[in-house]
């Protein structure tokens, strides 16, 4: 009888579910996985995403851009009449003046 039941008992498969159905095994290798595509997903930005090599003279040519704007605006407050400039005083400095009358600056 006992050779019969290990006979019977070799022929049947096993009542497990695969490995899918088990939520433990998702969190198992879901982690790693969500690690090696965020890892490649990394990768793929830093190599198509690189930043511009600075220019070596960068500061002076910030000198300079900034030196021309200077120019720019002083060139458009000259061109202004002098109600103009007025309105573009501080409000204490135009405040003060409006009893007195136009700053003739």
């Amino acid at each position: 009888m006992t050779q019969t039941a290990n006979t019977i008992a070799a022929k049947e498969k096993p009542t497990g579910k695969p490995w899918w159905h088990y939520g433990l095994a998702w969190l198992v290798f879901g982690g790693p996985a969500a690690v090696v595509v965020a890892c490649m997903v990394t990768i793929y930005l830093a190599v198509n995403g690189q930043d511009p090599v600075l220019d070596h003279d960068y500061y002076q040519k910030g000198i300079n851009i900034n030196s021309e704007l200077e120019a720019k605006e002083a060139a458009k407050l000259k061109a202004l009449s002098i109600a103009e400039k007025n309105a573009l005083e501080p409000a204490g400095l135009a405040r003060n003046h409006a009893a007195t009358g136009v700053n003739q600056k």
